[in-house]
């Protein structure tokens, strides 16, 4: 399988790359400044793009991907729009590309408290946590609003908080909605997610939550 990676220098991102190689798929990982893609492979294309706001420049380099992933999102309450402007850009240029399947990271608070959510975070914990970033879901949920207007085939992953562990590949999924409560998970486990999110028809068009 072709892939498309963009943020493959972030968190998540990163690995998503790693792992995809490890699957034997061929990757081409979009980066602004390729000094931070500290890995090499033969299946492994690193295309620098220094914005995401050239969709033809874009096109280029999803042409003749299977699929694009997107770990690209807000690092901080004060960095603006950035999963939505890079989603926008992204979708034209997969639409231009004749590419289809995407999976990008959201957040699990962009979606409404799962059934069986514990009161403590139904009432407290989720109110506060989605008040005090609530430009980060604001941003998030017009991605989201994206997806659900395009033509691609989306899946939107929902992680709560996450965290550095290594990888296990054991969690709890929840198609259309979120895991209750599931309050953390792994970067590693996310990418996993997203790369078994490709091959599962169930999440095309929909959010996957994912939590331990």
């Amino acid at each position: 399988m072709r892939l498309t990676v963009f943020g493959a220098t972030g968190g998540i991102g990163g690995h998503v790359v790693r792992q995809a190689l490890d699957r034997g798929c061929e990757v081409t990982a979009v980066v602004r400044d390729p000094a931070r893609l500290p890995m090499t492979h033969p299946a492994l294309r690193a295309v620098t793009v220094p914005a995401l706001d050239a969709a033809a420049d874009l096109a280029a380099v999803v042409h003749g991907s299977d699929a694009v992933l997107s770990g690209i999102g807000p690092r901080g309450r004060h960095d603006g729009p950035v999963a939505s402007t890079a989603t926008r850009s992204i979708l034209k240029a997969m639409e231009s590309a004749e590419v289809r399947r995407l999976v990008v990271v959201s957040a699990a608070p962009v979606g409404p408290a799962p059934a069986g959510e514990s009161l403590l975070n139904r009432r407290v914990l989720l109110p506060v946590i989605s008040a005090v970033l609530k430009d980060v879901y604001a941003d998030l949920r017009a991605m989201e609003d994206l997806l659900a207007d395009s033509a691609a085939e989306w899946t939107a992953v929902r992680p709560p908080r996450l965290v550095d562990k290594p990888l296990t590949g054991r969690y709890r999924t929840a198609v259309g909605g979120g895991v209750a409560r599931g309050t953390t998970i792994a970067r590693a486990d996310v990418a996993h997610a997203m790369l078994a999110a490709l091959d599962d028809p169930a999440t095309v068009r929909q959010p996957l939550g994912v939590a331990y």
